[in-house]
């Protein structure tokens, strides 16, 4: 599916998601940037934020647009989490995070994430990307919201690790591509832009007010 397709179909599904304009302005330029491989994140450690920001590129590739780490998601994210996630779940991200690396690297053979490459996180991506049944849906969603109250409640509380895994994939994909959609090349050079609005059609055709591209703000 093309880059321009995907991102009109794809929403906002990590739905507590709040970001100040600070944060919002990392993704404001795409241009000089150190490599991510150089990158030390603000709140992940350093192998963690390079296995992050390959698993991005790999969800969001470059192709004719720029790839996630080219329009700064990684560090919107490593900040999203740093400045803005309520700190249960922050803890509950990275306890997700490190079951789908752990996963990553026993099924890779490798020993460290610093050594991880996209072919080796491709695979995890595909499993826990999955379409998942309605029943499995439920049963994942049920046992996320049964760790998390115990939790909260000060309690001890396990989870399995393949929904671990698969609510980490799926929370970083949709985080991603609403980072990737908030960057300023994309929204103006990708989606529809409109910088001063001027006439509301309610019902107008999308793909003749737009040739098909959701608005960008």
């Amino acid at each position: 599916m093309e880059r321009r397709s995907a991102l009109k179909n794809m929403g906002l599904a990590f739905g507590y998601a709040v970001a100040t304009p600070t944060l919002l302005s990392l993704l404001q330029s795409c241009k000089d940037k150190p490599a991510y491989a150089e990158w030390t994140p603000s709140f992940l450690s350093k192998e963690q934020g390079y296995a992050m920001a390959q698993t991005l590129d790999v969800i969001l590739p470059k192709t004719d647009t720029p790839s996630a780490t080219e329009v700064n998601v990684h560090t919107f994210i490593d900040a999203y989490l740093d400045e803005v996630m309520p700190l249960d779940q922050r803890e509950f991200v990275v306890m997700k995070m490190n079951k789908f690396y752990d996963k990553v690297l026993a099924d890779s053979g490798k020993e460290s994430l610093m050594d991880i490459e996209a072919a080796d996180i491709e695979p995890a991506l595909q499993a826990y990307l999955r379409k998942r049944s309605d029943e499995e849906e439920k049963v994942h969603s049920e046992a996320i919201m049964n760790y998390m109250q115990a939790i909260m409640q000060g309690g001890e509380a396990s989870l399995d690790e393949d929904i671990a895994r698969f609510s980490f994939a799926n929370d970083l994909r949709d985080l991603a591509t609403w980072a990737y959609k908030s960057s300023e090349y994309v929204g103006e050079e990708v989606l529809a832009y409109l910088p001063i609005p001027g006439e509301y059609i309610g019902c107008g055709d999308l793909e003749t007010l737009t040739g098909g591209k959701a608005w960008s703000i």
